[in-house]
């Protein structure tokens, strides 16, 4: 199988972003209380990827392994082909003789899988950072199935982050009853009113002032992406006041996002009840991702 390279490489930040170190000392926390799993859980546009590539930039001690997971990795063979992969970047040796194996056709049982990775990265003894990046894309019961015994039975040099739209079918219970786990949600995410200043005015070059940044926060109640398309709709504004305050989620850059990255992927009878023209005009694009959030549970 022909392995797409980008799929290992970790997302650049963008060129101003906004540092969010309060972030970066909580994923720093959560490795210095060996928690070994880490679950980024939040709605499209909060901004998981950033947060988690900015934070593997600060790490000089812990060799990361990325892998951006997409619709067509949900498919065993597929998927632990990238997955050995993905821990090669770090050793070669890492998963070596089961990638010897899946190349003459088969897949292993999932137990055998499970085992040969465990054991490799016992042998490797030293520190790994695996990245998942969209991990919602995962929904194989056989692939989950070996994630689960993989992370009851992590090795203690191994950290597993997952970045999700939605929790997965994992024992996430169990991991947080014994302190295993540390998880990132998007209440962590959301821009304060200082992160949204930094990022509207230095980031994005605007000028509005503190009452405007307060209002353009409060509708957008921190969401990331909510802000970056206010903010490019303002450019076209010349009283951004008066535009503000009009702002709702029936605005045409709100909205186009919300079809495109929530209400898409959504099943087609949620899609024809969202998309009725009283729906948007009673409801913001906040409030919308809120509903799909608790009926779907959709999560970036």
């Amino acid at each position: 199988m022909n392995l797409l390279a980008t799929k290992f490489h970790r997302p650049s930040l963008p060129t101003r972003w906004v540092k969010r170190p309060q972030l970066t000392q909580l994923l720093d926390k959560a490795l210095e209380s060996n928690r070994q799993m880490t679950l980024v859980s939040a709605p499209a546009g909060f901004g998981k990827t950033s947060c988690i590539s900015e934070w593997v930039n600060t790490l000089d001690q812990w060799p990361v392994a990325w892998l951006s997971l997409d619709s067509s990795d949900d498919d065993p063979g597929r998927f632990f082909a990238y997955f050995i992969a993905a821990l090669q970047r770090v050793d070669a040796s890492l998963g070596q003789e089961l990638e010897g194996v899946m190349r003459s056709g088969q897949l292993p049982p999932g137990e055998m899988i499970c085992t040969a990775l465990i054991n490799d990265i016992l042998a490797f003894d030293r520190p790994v950072l695996l990245v998942l990046d969209d991990f919602h894309v995962i929904q194989d019961h056989s692939i989950l199935q070996v994630l689960e015994k993989l992370i009851a039975n992590l090795p203690p040099h191994l950290r597993l982050i997952l970045l999700t739209r939605e929790d997965p079918p994992l024992p996430l219970a169990q991991l947080r009853a014994n302190n295993r786990l540390t998880e990132i949600r998007a209440r962590d995410l959301r821009f304060t009113r200082h992160d949204a200043a930094r990022f509207l005015n230095d980031a994005m070059g605007l000028s509005l002032n503190p009452a405007d940044i307060a209002e353009l926060e409060d509708k957008t109640e921190g969401w990331i992406v909510g802000l970056q398309l206010a903010g490019l709709s303002i450019r076209d504004h010349s009283n951004p006041s008066s535009f503000i305050a009009t702002l709702s989620g029936s605005h045409r850059f709100i909205l186009g996002y919300l079809a495109e990255q929530v209400l898409g992927r959504q099943p087609q009878e949620i899609q024809r009840f969202y998309s009725k023209p009283r729906f948007w005009t009673d409801s913001t694009a906040i409030y919308a991702t809120r509903s799909l959030d608790v009926r779907t549970a959709v999560s970036n």
